[in-house]
């Protein structure tokens, strides 16, 4: 897969480069304190009360949302792009998810339960999962309104307005399905709370490749206009762009 070349990088002495190199630093430092703020503030966000009865098809059964806990007090919830009659999920979703399946052990001992959640029946994704080699819990909200009042899912007749509702906003979208990232957590009488969520450009942290491009010279690589579009499916690299499904 082809890059753009260097840019005209600038050459200069090991003690000018080190100079330069301490005077960034100081920005990252600035930006590390700031980012630790924000988090700070985001943890401080009021809650709501999630009085509906979600369920979800799970390769057990129905499960609840409160199931999907897993005896945990936090669940981080990733709206994985797979609508109903997809023959694969969205190239993007898989990028992240890749990234969030080692992770997942690692959440479970910080008290966080991790699952994906589609709009497509269990049965017509299940095969994609297998293929990718996922074992994180992933359940379907085909029979639910969870995509819908989440944001993450649009009628024929949202879309044929032009635009939905999307990242807090009415905005043009190309397809019925959206990425996102939803958090809740549940007390000790059971009661189960959305804390946050976060859609398109608020999903980049959640992938480590993109921190890694981030320090190189080249960086992202990514056309402004199409961000994203040299992702494949991590068994798909040796596969010309055409041959890759585009959601």
């Amino acid at each position: 897969m082809k890059t753009n070349p260097f840019k005209n990088p600038t050459i200069v002495s090991p003690e000018k480069w080190l100079a330069a190199r301490r005077e960034f630093l100081r920005e990252e430092k600035e930006l590390t304190r700031l980012r630790d703020q924000l988090a700070a503030r985001r943890r401080e966000l009021p809650w709501v009360k999630v009085d509906k009865a979600y369920t979800f098809e799970s390769p057990g059964g129905r499960v609840s949302l409160a199931d999907l806990f897993e005896g945990r007090s936090q669940l981080v919830v990733y709206h994985f792009m797979f609508g109903p009659g997809w023959e694969e999920g969205c190239k993007s979703c898989s990028f992240v998810s890749d990234h969030l399946a080692p992770a997942v052990v690692h959440l479970q001992a910080r008290d966080v339960a991790f699952a994906a959640i589609s709009h497509a029946p269990l049965a017509e994704f299940t095969p994609f999962k297998t293929r990718m080699g996922w074992t994180f819990n992933w359940v379907s909200a085909y029979d639910s309104d969870f995509n819908h009042d989440y944001h993450v899912s649009f009628t024929a007749e949202e879309m044929a307005k032009g635009k939905v509702y999307y990242n807090y906003d009415l905005r043009e979208f190309p397809v019925e399905e959206a990425p996102g990232l939803s958090v809740f957590a549940k007390d000790a009488e059971g009661n189960v709370y959305h804390t946050y969520s976060t859609y398109a450009r608020g999903l980049d942290p959640l992938i480590g490749t993109y921190a890694v491009l981030d320090l190189v010279p080249k960086g992202r690589d990514e056309d402004s206009e199409n961000t994203m579009s040299w992702v494949r499916y991590h068994d798909r690299y040796d596969q010309p762009a055409d041959a890759v499904a585009t959601h």
